[in-house]
């Protein structure tokens, strides 16, 4: 019972992540809330890849929904192994989206952005794996849009952090699926003992 009101709790947990994520990954579209460069394809490739959108957010709904209805399955009189092991191929799939925006956001922040520069659209941190991040001086060389160091990184960092508390929490069921599975199965083989 206790696996189940925990799976529950982390359900809701997610769903909160989720939405920050995408929320969090449309806002890289409008640096400074401009939609131009957008349209002009003068954005970061890893704004195209869908990472908070996708894998953060809506591949994340479907964990969320089955860590929530966990409970009232056992209620029901499901298989409670069955049901549970559900909740850890729906933490597989949760591990899998969240990971592919944390891998993502983690390569986009390396790279740095696309930005102006005196020698034109370029990606001008692509080459110092990242140390730009530590040497904010440096972002100046971004002449437009402006500010999308600051955009980019507040913003990619935001999604590698919301990301890796999915991923967490994915791995947090799918280990408390598999002892509720496991130790399902040995109660249920004890009480039929006791019982016989």
């Amino acid at each position: 019972m206790c696996s189940s009101s925990c799976a529950k709790c982390l359900g809701a947990t997610l769903i909160p992540l989720a939405l920050c994520s995408i929320v969090a990954n449309i806002l890289l579209y409008f640096p400074n809330g401009e939609t131009k460069y957008a349209q002009e394809d003068s954005l970061t490739l890893y704004v195209w890849f869908f990472t908070g959108i996708a894998g953060g957010g809506i591949v994340m709904f479907l964990p969320a929904t089955v860590f929530m209805t966990v409970g009232d399955c056992d209620k029901d009189g499901c298989g409670r192994s069955c049901v549970m092991f559900g909740s850890v191929l729906a933490a597989l799939i949760g591990v899998a989206g969240s990971g592919y925006c944390f891998i993502v956001s983690a390569l986009a922040l390396a790279k740095g952005p696309y930005c102006l520069t005196l020698l034109g659209w370029m990606y001008p941190f692509q080459d110092g794996n990242g140390r730009y991040l530590t040497d904010p001086d440096s972002w100046s060389i971004c002449l437009s849009p402006a500010h999308v160091v600051e955009w980019n990184v507040t913003l990619f960092s935001i999604l590698l952090i919301l990301s890796g508390l999915e991923v967490i929490i994915c791995v947090i069921q799918a280990i408390n699926g598999l002892l509720s599975c496991l130790c399902g199965s040995c109660c249920s083989m004890e009480n039929y003992s006791l019982n016989a």
